[in-house]
């Protein structure tokens, strides 16, 4: 029987790598987003930026899912002075608040093995220009040390993957004009198919001693 993944983020950048990773290893995809993924997923159409859990809950129906992975993302920069309520509420709606209503609807449903995967960011240490959107991906390493400690007794793990620039649309959007991205020391941008290797082998069996952990992945950005 094929082993279940939800899914955020599938149609592009490294959601979109995540979920062609998963096609090739025989997963079922169950994709919520507003757009479908190019690799073939039960596509369940929604935008979470409003959805409400009572609403997103009947969308997903008895889904039980092997593993969620939350990968839908928004790049937002500002320099004090010039950062705004409103984009801050929306950071933290897509990458905190959605993470928490689908674990809410899915996670106690999960069976031993299960496996919890959320995207940061390196930027979550903080960043010139960035701060609202590193304070909603850095939010994302106290609800996965708290998730794991809950699950570990279920053998169910929790954990962040935290890139640094990684090439993917987001790069180029015009969203983070004025902030734009620094090549790693490796000289080139992470390639989202390595994010999503490395997500492959964290939803393994191989993979079940390491849980509350965020793991950054960034050409030696970090150094």
């Amino acid at each position: 029987m094929s082993r279940i993944a939800l899914l955020t983020g599938a149609s592009s950048g490294i959601g979109a790598a995540i979920a062609q990773a998963l096609h090739e290893e025989g997963w079922r995809i169950i994709a919520p987003g507003r757009r479908p993924p190019s690799v073939p997923a039960t596509h369940i159409p929604v935008d979470l930026a409003t959805v409400s859990e009572a609403e997103l809950a009947s969308l997903l129906g008895d889904v039980r899912p092997d593993a969620f992975i939350h990968a839908a993302g928004l790049l937002r920069v500002a320099p004090l002075g010039q950062t705004e309520r409103g984009i801050g509420q929306e950071l933290w709606r897509l990458h905190v608040d959605v993470a928490t209503m689908i674990a809410n609807i899915v996670v106690p449903r999960m069976q031993a093995g299960g496996r919890v995967l959320l995207i940061g960011s390196r930027t979550a240490n903080g960043a010139a220009g960035r701060s609202q959107y590193a304070a909603s991906k850095a939010a994302l390493n106290g609800l996965v040390r708290s998730w794991a400690a809950e699950l570990a007794e279920r053998n169910i793990t929790a954990n962040i993957i935290a890139p640094g620039a990684t090439a993917t649309p987001m790069l180029d959007d015009p969203a983070r004009q004025g902030v734009p991205p620094r090549q790693p020391p490796i000289g080139r941008f992470i390639r989202p198919e390595e994010i999503a290797a490395l997500a492959r082998f964290l939803l393994s069996p191989h993979a079940g001693a390491i849980t509350g952990q965020q793991i950054v992945v960034c050409g030696g950005a970090s150094l």
